[in-house]
């Protein structure tokens, strides 16, 4: 669903026109209020279109909502080494202004969701068909920001009603605890999966809108933040199953990160961001979600944070070495590099000539004698994924928001890995698991897995977290989430492991080649990010900004730099111990 023409149905701080007395009634037909505005479908379609729009603003997923999180895992590293500095050394402070903008973008979408869900009030079944569909996108979207705010600020005041933003009380609300968000996530998604359609209704269904494919899939994953894995695997097999629309690996990796209709929302695709294709966009750079140029460029700024400086790139993020190397330490069965290596890190390895576009760096192709860093200053492996470098599309980025390559934020790889897990939790390392986790191989051409090599469920764990989820999903969105849930930063050899799994070399040679975090301190060009992790860090502090213009609003624990290990134990969650794989 391309946001050809982008309706803002509502803004902030609508008020309704009231008359008193015996004064003459004026109401311009023009200038749509609160009072008259929201009472058809058709009125509700634009909000569901504005809410669409919001999730594709810079806070949200054209920029730093998205890249933020990249740089949150283990799998990158912020080698511009100014604009992502505090979120890749997890010390950000009170006063970072960026830390802002996401907790901005995510309460813009629940205020269009909110209207909404105030117009679709009652019992759901006496809804007409339409005004479900209606309703069950604005659950899945204000779902999809309360996930957000409290997988990044762990403690949002949760809005719900959309009357509380016309006083003061309402809006400078309090803090809701992490379960009390999360509850009210879970439950908009278990609405929206009863009342969106899957993408077997084709249409719009099948090219962007939110299903309850998306819904499930969704739901699936913040049961999981909260370690219910035995509910969340009934939902994955119930995806599996096809109980929610049809959907399947794709058999070419690449298709899922290439822009154009024939691989964007692919039947791999639980929900994407939509983006306009590179040369059918505007040229206007719409940074700010206050912006209603009908001129907008409707792409995003993945590619300018990702992409090389050569390139014209803000060369923001790099791939870390681990990630690199752990790619080169399995070869297919056909004794090549894992397929997914190429289009996840722009190095030049003698086995893409010949495969896809080859050994190509945007218009250029690259030799062996070729060695491309990320920044011209302080290296780094060029992340390729989300961009086309490989595609060889443009010589040079436009740099700004002119990406046209959707983001694919849940993929079916996703379902099937998270399948494996939880199958792993509940039961043990199964067959079943083992099975999940070679149909994800198997498209990458690698040797099954076996069983009988899988003893303990802390090995099968070990395997899917540090093996199968970063190859599939390296710099992707989601890896920062999945740190937290696995309670990795509450567990010293699990921090010492990512402190490993962090270093990286700040220097134009030698990208590729391994590092060790024992070397950090005796290398000057070595660094690692987790070794300025502050406790409490693992979210972002709620700005000062908020705290100070809202006396009831209190922050985080990134604010007080607070442990939270507590709460995860409390809970009765365990963190799985480092297992070494080689064994």
């Amino acid at each position: 669903m391309k946001l050809y023409n982008l309706s803002i149905a509502l803004l902030l701080g609508l008020g309704t026109m009231t008359s008193c007395g015996d004064k003459l009634d004026v109401t311009n037909p023009n200038q749509q209020t609160t009072g008259t505005f929201g009472y058809t479908s058709d009125d509700l379609e634009e909000c569901v279109i504005a809410a669409y729009n919001h999730i594709r603003m810079e806070g949200s997923y054209a920029r730093v909502g998205y890249t933020i999180d990249v740089c949150r895992g283990d799998e990158a590293w912020n080698s511009s080494q100014v604009w992502y500095m505090p979120f890749d050394d997890l010390d950000a402070d009170v006063t970072n202004e960026i830390a802002y903008w996401s907790w901005r973008e995510w309460y813009y979408t629940i205020n269009v969701c909110n209207f909404i869900l105030s117009r679709t009030t009652g019992d759901d079944a006496s809804l007409s068909t339409t005004m479900q569909r209606i309703k069950g996108q604005a659950l899945f979207l204000r779902g999809l920001s309360y996930y957000n705010l409290a997988g990044y600020y762990q403690n949002p005041p949760l809005i719900t009603n959309y009357e509380d933003y016309s006083s003061l009380d309402g809006l400078y609300g309090t803090n809701n605890t992490y379960d009390e968000v999360l509850d009210q996530v879970e439950a908009d998604f278990v609405e929206a999966m009863s009342l969106l359609p899957t993408n077997d209704e084709g249409g719009e269904w099948a090219t962007g809108r939110a299903t309850s494919g998306a819904a499930a899939g969704y739901y699936a994953r913040t049961l999981m933040q909260r370690h219910k894995y035995a509910e969340a695997l009934t939902v994955l097999k119930d995806i599996i199953a096809q109980k929610y629309g049809t959907y399947k690996l794709m058999a070419n990796y690449g298709d899922n990160f290439r822009e154009g209709s024939e691989y964007e929302n692919n039947a791999e695709s639980l929900f994407e961001v939509q983006f306009l294709d590179y040369g059918s966009q505007g040229t206007d750079d719409e940074w700010t979600p206050v912006n209603t140029s009908s001129n907008a460029t409707q792409g995003s700024a993945i590619e300018s944070n990702f992409a090389p400086g050569t390139y014209g790139g803000w060369a923001d993020i790099s791939a870390s070495p681990w990630l690199y190397q752990l790619f080169k330490a399995e070869k297919t069965t056909a004794g090549k590099l894992d397929p997914r290596l190429y289009w996840t890190i722009g190095t030049y390895e003698a086995d893409w000539e010949g495969f896809e576009y080859g050994n190509v760096a945007y218009t250029n192709t690259l030799t062996a004698t070729d060695t491309i860093v990320t920044n011209n200053n302080y290296g780094g492996l060029p992340i390729a994924k989300n961009t086309n470098l490989r595609t060889g599309l443009y010589s040079t980025v436009v740099t700004g928001l002119h990406d046209g390559i959707n983001l694919r934020m849940m993929r079916y790889s996703d379902v099937l890995l998270r399948a494996a897990e939880c199958e792993n939790e509940v039961n043990g390392p199964t067959q079943q698991a083992i099975d999940w986790i070679n149909q994800v191989r198997e498209r990458a051409n690698l040797a099954d897995l076996k069983l009988a090599d899988f003893s303990t469920a802390d090995k099968l764990f070990e395997q899917i977290a540090n093996v199968e989820r970063p190859k599939e999903f390296g710099c992707e969105y989601g890896r920062g989430l999945d740190l937290i849930r696995w309670g990795f930063f509450y567990s010293a050899d699990r921090l010492q492991q990512l402190k490993e799994h962090g270093t990286f070399r700040r220097s134009i040679h030698h990208a590729k080649d391994p590092v060790s975090y024992a070397n950090v301190g005796i290398d000057s060009e070595l660094k690692s990010s987790f070794d300025t992790y502050v406790t409490g860090h693992e979210f972002l502090p709620i700005c000062s900004y908020l705290t100070d213009n809202n006396p009831n609003l209190k922050g985080n624990s990134a604010n007080y730099d607070t442990d939270n290990s507590t709460y995860f134990s409390e809970n009765g969650w365990t963190v799985h111990p480092v297992i070494d794989l080689s064994k």
